[in-house]
Parts: C-alpha cells; structure tokens; sequence
C-alpha cells in the first residue's frame, strides 16, 4: 500500500502518453537544432487535460548521470521549468555507487531549475534536462568527457570503510579414554582502503602428546586496486584470481612473514560473458528451465519446445558446477548437473597472464609448535596462462622446507561437453607424479575417467611424533626408499528417467592398498505412505583395511529416507551385510529419526539404533541455534566395544562498526556486514533483507547482522517473510552499502502499523491544492491536480505535515473519530489546509523528536 498513489500515477502516465501522443508527435515537439528544449515546449502538443496530469505530480522517470543510468525515481515537475527529485525507487541495474545517488538525491531534493545551471553548481554540474519522449530524467555534469569505456573495475569506497567480522569456533571430542579440542578465532576488519586478517587456534588432542598447543596461522593487511592486490605480513600463501593451482607432492607452503602481490578478479565486473561451455535442454512442451548452485537458485528462464540452448551470460562468473531443472506444466520433468566455465571474465587474448608472487621468511608467530624449517626462505610463483578461451596452462614453482617443489596443470574444454584436466609436479628429494582426468557430460548423465602416477620418497620426522626406535626401525623395513602409487578410475552416473538413476565406480590400485574395486549402485526417488522418499541399493567389493580385518570389503546394502508427516520429520533405515572387523560377514542394520523443533533455541532432535553381530549401539543428536551461537551435538554408543563418545561443534560471530557490536547465530560467510537494529510493535515479527548479490537474511526485532558483498556497492532491500499480508510500512524500505572486506555498517529500520489515507487537499479559498508534499514518518506522498492524495500514515502518529513548493502550509490531525475507516484505509475527505495549525503541528513534531 505504501507505492499505492506511486503505482497509479505511473500506470496513467504510461496510459496517457500511449493514447495521447504517436510518434510524429513527439518528433516534433524535439529541437531541429542543439539547445535546451523547456518541459513546456515539449508539452506544448498534448491535450489540455493531460498537462494537468503532468506538472506538480509525480512522475516515474529515468535518470541519466552523464550518459550512465543512476536508478528510477519518482520526481515532480513545475511549470515554471523546474525539477525536484522524491526519491529513488530502483537501482538494482546500475554501476553507479549508493554514495552517488546520495548526493544527487540531496542536490536535487529541492526544486531546480531545468537547462544550463548558472550558480550553486555542486558536483561539477553543468545542466539538467527532462525528456518527455522517454521520461528520462539526464544529468550533465564536468566529468561527462572522461573516457566512456566501459568499466572493467569495482571502484572501492572512496573514504574506505572500517569494522571488524569475528568467527568463533569451538571443537570438542571426548570419549571414554580422551578429550580433543579445538578453539580457532578467525577475525577480519577494514581500515580504510586496507583490509585486516587474524587466524589463530588453541588445541589439544592425542597426536600432540595431550599437550594444549597455541598458534597464530596469519596476522596480515591486504589492500586490492583494480585487479591487482597487495599482501603484507605474516600469512599462509593461499592465491586468489586464478583458475587453476598446480597440485604439489609433499608439504605444503606454510605461514611466511613477508609480502604477496599478484592479479585478483575481487574487484572485476561481470560484463556479461557467456560460458564457453553451453548449457542444452530440450523441452517438449513450453515451460521454464531453473538454475540452481549448490542448492540456491540464481537464474529461471522460459523456454520453447526443442532444442535450445540458455542464456549463460546473465550467470555469475567462475568455473562451477549447477543444477538445471526443467520444469513443463508446473513439473519437473527433467533435471541435469551442468558445468559453467567462465574464468571470472578472463577471455582477453591479449592480458593472458595471472600470476600470485610471495616471498619472506618461514615463521611461527606466538606458537609452540614445532616446526625445524623455521627461518629458512619462504618463496613461490603461481601463474595461469591463458592458451586459449576453452584452455588455461598453471604454472607453479615454489620452495617449501627448503625444498623446490614444480609443478603444471591443465584446464581444457575440449568440446562443449567433454574436458580434459592434468597436473604434473616434482619435488626435489620427495618424489615425482601426474594425474589425468577426463569428463564428459552427456543428456542422461556424466562420465568421469581418471588415472594418477607417483613416486614418493617417504621422510619421516620422528621428533614431531616421538615415535619409539623400534616403531622408527619398522616404517624404514616397510618403506626403505619411497613407493611407487597408481590408480586408475572410472565412474558413471547414468540418470535412466525421472525416478531411477544407476551409478558404476570401477577403480584399480598399486600401492599401499593395491587391488580393485568396484561400487554399483542405483536409486529410486518416489513416495511411500503418500511421502517422499528414496531408495538406494549398493554393492561394492573393495581390498581391504583394518576394518575388515585386511580382507577384501565385501557387502550389500539397501537404504530408504523418507518425511514423514510432513517436511519436518524425516526417517531412514538401512539393512545389509560388510565385512567385520576379522574379515567374517557382518549383517549390520539401521533406524534413524529426526525431527524439526522449535523449543528455545533447540532446532532439531535425532535419534538412531544400529544393530550387526557385536551387538546395538545407540546415538542422539541435536541441532541448535540462538541469537548469539549456532551448533551441534552428539552422544554415541559402539556396538563393538561399548565404548561411549561424545561432540561439540559451537560457532558465533561477532561484528563490530559505526560504533555498535553486534552477535549473530547464523551460518553465513561474512566478507562484509550490516548492523540493522529492527524496531517494532508488531508481535512476532520476521523480515528478510536481500540483496541482488544473493546475500540474504532474516531479521528479528532487536539488533541483527547481514552478510553484504565486499567492494561492490550494493543494496539491501527489507520485505515482511512469508506471504502474510501486514498493514505496515518499513522505514526505510531499502538501504545503499559501499564497503571494503570487512568493512562494517550500521542502520536502523523502524516498522510501523499503518493505515492508506484518501482525501483530497483544499486551500482557505476550497480551492484544490496540487503538487503538495503529504508527510508522515511513515511514508510520503505528493497530492494530485484535483489535491486527491493516498498515503501511508502511522496509526501511533495520525499526523500530516503539508508542505508547497518547500515550505510548510499546514499540519492535519487524522483519526477515527473524524473520517471513516474501512478496513485498513482511512476515508478522510476533503480537509481544508490553513496556516493556523503550524504551531499545533510543530509543537506535536518536537514532542515525537524529543
């Protein structure tokens, strides 16, 4: 209800200017030679009772920043060649910043007049234009002869940003003999245009003697502009803006004290290039194709029948995989796992380069880990070279526990549906490799053949575990030089229709578990007892572990999860026969039950049974969550030993910035964030904050957190969850962020009971009163050319303020008592607009501020 007026206004505009005006009409009313053509001259051909639906009302316009689209806003035209700026209404398509918008919404709040501005230019403007043809609203300003090529970068805020995003982690495991834990701490915050990050962790377990351990993984300042970074201090050498990393034999490259710099894609802007892998569907009857990652739909598009391919540009950047679904009649008929293969909009021939540089020094900061490769140097180059569009050459040469370590990979797109990906790596003193992997999407299903070569020289740091001699003399019998390793796959996952898929997974071995295996399953997805359910059944016949005793791992098993009464309760159960412990047969069972909750900050309750010739053992869990932490936990009991074990996994985040900290139950990734605190007299109240980014959350009464994109300026759009109705407006609807990673901002958002109110504006004369401002702090709106008005009005504060042409006329005191009230509108007729109620209106306003 609050865009109520907004929306009809609009749709008559749209109306008006179909019926009223034809092409040749609008040709003429343009310029035949360069000038600024006033609103009235373009005016000047439509009937008399369209102007009166033309000036001193809103209109829904365009608005043009130097020829690049600034957002939709609804403004107000006089007939003296002025023009006033509402508000902006969307800007969900434009590259321009909040912060920009910000300030032509400030300069153009009060009337200005159209054409050559002659004083009080700020920003740099030059002119103002309006359009009639297009309803397009264009701003000229000094910087309009820059170079207009299209932008390839995110511009970072200007004033940076600051804030500081903490994860906490806590790990806890315990059973009848021992207690292993882990607390890591992972923090990032923004310092202007730098961004900080902080890892560390406290553990204990039986590997380290059941000693408590301390170390600090990373403590650096990184700082990206355009597409390269720059890294100071002491951090593990993870790249980033690359395709591929070659793969490496033997230790990997540990925390450095130094600095990194290479190319980033953080700040690079998806201009809309198309995967060079094409997605095909071949729909028999018209229906709509969605696009899922991992689990999140991001794009939905109709289709034809036939064979078609989709529209890939409008899909995010990167290399991953999808879900397509495709759905005819309002069903899903089809569904497919699909790959995108867009690096990040690296197709340029002509930059084919990508690289990550590190150098410094190998250290352990605040630690009491061992580590005899401390001190020594610490340096690496990791490079992508784009070959070709469909191939990308890795590249890696790195020296880690003074040794240099090589290594090449391969990424190629063969052809649309077949790819082709290889590493090659050496390592001086440890050994040698390559792996080759083959995979090839089909209509029904996908194919994947792999095999992998190594030699490896085993070295072993007996100080690190305080192995015994004879422990010592018996890995060196075991493994005197090194091992020669090869494995050899092949896997098939064959959907045969909607219901029933089979996958075949043959693998071949030489080494430390030489032999083969073969795993056959298939799965049938359908209903029982009027639920949805799945059943799978596998055989496998594996070489054999400690598990089963060092026979070969031979079984059966036949699975079935099903609702059960509805999406929050669920049940499995599994029935088959393994290999024991001593390599006999094993007839093992299972039954599970979980169940959705809400019960405090309980979520979810579980239970199972198992059952195989030890004995039963039994489990329970349970899922939790807060307003300040989210986790789970577990008890267990072993069929075989009887042996009770137990586990914690506890996480929180906390963001601090603009002054406010905030704590948050959610599992969401943080590269920046939003403290909202949500005011409301609406009892159980959820609302969700979404962004065209894909972040998202839902908010409570109270203080939240929001997960926002990084760099990118974005906006934050508030909407009531679930699709019931509420007479109410949020204040404000939508908010504009700009920030650096880690970077954190502040908002308050007020939600208020509102009713419409209708009623028409009338001077001391009874004159209608048009192009007026009605103002409530839940909404505003602008009164029509026959002083007609609808807006939004806070039941807590029946009260309007009228301004005209900027300056306050009247204030007007509405209730039940004086109009008629249907439903959630408010009738309040004709009200008379008269200077003696100034001073009631403003004592009531300092009253609310106070």
């Amino acid at each position: 209800m609050a865009n109520f007026s907004t929306l009809t206004l609009s749709i008559r505009m749209a109306l008006g200017l179909a019926m009223a005006l034809g092409p040749a009409e609008l040709l003429r009313a343009q310029p035949a030679t360069g000038g600024h053509l006033g609103v009235l001259s373009q005016a000047a051909g439509l009937p008399a009772d369209f102007n009166e639906h033309f000036f001193d009302v809103p209109l829904a316009v365009r608005v043009d920043l130097d020829g690049r689209f600034l957002g939709e806003a609804m403004v107000v035209l006089t007939r003296d060649e002025r023009v006033q700026l509402l508000q902006f209404t969307d800007a969900s398509e434009s590259l321009e910043t909040p912060q920009t918008r910000q300030q032509w919404a400030a300069q153009l709040a009060a009337p200005r007049s159209l054409g050559p501005c002659p004083s009080a230019c700020n920003g740099g403007l030059l002119a103002l234009h309006y359009s009639l043809a297009n309803s397009q609203l264009s701003i000229l300003t000094q910087a309009a002869e820059r170079d207009v090529e299209a932008e390839r970068f995110y511009s970072v805020p200007e004033q940076g940003s600051t804030g500081v995003i903490l994860r906490n982690q806590l790990n806890l495991v315990g059973t009848d003999y021992d207690t292993t834990g882990r607390y890591a701490l992972q923090g990032q915050g923004s310092i202007g245009q730098w961004t900080a990050l902080a890892e560390a962790q406290v553990d204990r377990s039986s590997e380290s003697l059941a000693q408590t351990r301390h170390r600090v993984d990373q403590l650096y300042g990184e700082r990206v502009q355009g597409d390269r970074f720059l890294r100071l201090g002491y951090f593990t050498p993870s790249v980033q803006g690359l395709t591929r990393q070659p793969r490496l034999l033997g230790d990997t490259p540990d925390t450095t004290l130094g600095l990194m710099y290479g190319t980033s894609d953080s700040l690079a802007i998806n201009n809309g290039a198309a995967s060079s892998t094409p997605i095909y569907v071949t729909p028999n009857r018209p229906g709509l194709v969605e696009v899922y990652r991992a689990g999140v739909l991001i794009n939905s598009q109709p289709v034809q029948p036939g064979l078609q391919t989709l529209d890939t540009k409008v899909l995010p950047g990167g290399i991953y995989e999808v879900e397509v679904r495709l759905i005819e009649d309002g069903q899903v008929t089809s569904t497919s796992e699909e790959f995108i293969y867009k690096p990040q909009n690296w197709t340029n021939l002509d930059e084919p380069w990508r690289y990550n540089l590190y150098l410094g020094r190998q250290e352990n900061l605040l630690s009491n880990w061992d580590d005899r490769y401390q001190g020594g140097l610490s340096a690496g180059l990791i490079g992508n070279y784009l070959v070709h569009p469909r191939a990308v050459l890795g590249l890696s040469t790195q020296r880690v526990a003074e040794l240099m370590q090589y290594g090449t990979s391969l990424d190629w797109d063969i052809y649309d549906r077949f790819k082709l990906f290889g590493n090659l790596y050496h390592t001086d003193q440890r050994g040698n490799g390559y792996d080759l992997q083959g995979l090839w999407n089909y209509e029904g299903g996908n194919l994947v053949l792999s095999h992998s070569r190594a030699w490896q020289r085993y070295v072993r740091d007996y100080s690190y575990r305080g192995d015994s001699r004879e422990e010592r003399e018996r890995f060196d019998r075991l493994y005197p030089k090194g091992q020669l390793t090869t494995t050899s796959s092949l896997s098939l996952h064959h959907r045969l229709n909607r219901k029933h898929a089979a996958t075949v997974r043959l693998s071949h071995s030489q080494g430390a578990n030489s032999g083969t295996a073969v795993d056959l399953g298939w799965s049938y997805y359908g209903r029982v007892f009027n639920s949805d359910s799945t059943w799978r059944l596998s055989v496998f016949d594996r070489p054999g572990t400690a598990s089963s005793g060092d026979a070969r791992s031979r079984g059966v098993n036949l699975s079935l999860s099903m609702s059960v009464g509805g999406s929050d309760k669920r049940l499995s159960a599994s029935l088959g026969s393994r290999s024991s412990r001593d390599g006999q047969r094993d007839v093992n069972g299972s039954l599970s039950y979980q169940q959705d909750v809400e019960y405090g900050a309980l979520r979810t309750l579980g239970g199972t049974v198992t059952g195989d010739r030890y004995g039963t053992g039994v489990g329970a869990n349970a899922q939790f969550q807060s307003a300040a932490a989210f986790g789970d936990a577990y008890l267990q009991t072993s069929s075989y030993n009887n042996e009770l074990s137990g586990g914690l996994n506890l996480e929180s985040t906390v963001a601090l910035g603009a002054g406010h900290m905030a704590f948050s139950g959610e599992y969401q990734t943080y590269d920046a964030g939003m403290i909202v605190d949500v005011e409301s007299d609406i009892s159980n109240l959820e609302l969700r904050a979404d962004d065209y980014s894909g972040f998202g959350s839902i908010l409570r009464p109270g203080r939240n957190i929001v997960p926002v994109g990084a760099y990118k300026a974005g906006n934050l759009v508030f909407d009531f969850q679930g699709s019931e109705a509420h007479a109410a407006v949020i204040q404000p609807p939508s908010l504009g962020y700009h920030l650096n990673r880690g970077g954190v901002g502040y908002q308050q958002v007020r939600v208020m009971r509102t009713v419409t109110v209708l009623g028409r504006l009338l001077d001391a004369q009874g004159a209608p009163i048009r192009g007026a401002m009605v103002i409530n702090h839940a909404s505003r709106s602008v009164s029509e050319a026959d002083g007609f008005f609808a807006v939004e009005m806070s039941e807590s504060t029946p009260t309007l303020e009228v301004r005209h042409n900027g300056s306050p006329v009247c204030f007007l005191r509405l209730d039940d008592k004086h109009a008629k009230r249907e439903n959630e509108v408010l009738l309040v007729g004709d009200q008379a607009c008269t200077a003696d109620s100034l001073a009631d209106g403003a004592q009531t306003l300092g009253n609310r501020e106070a």
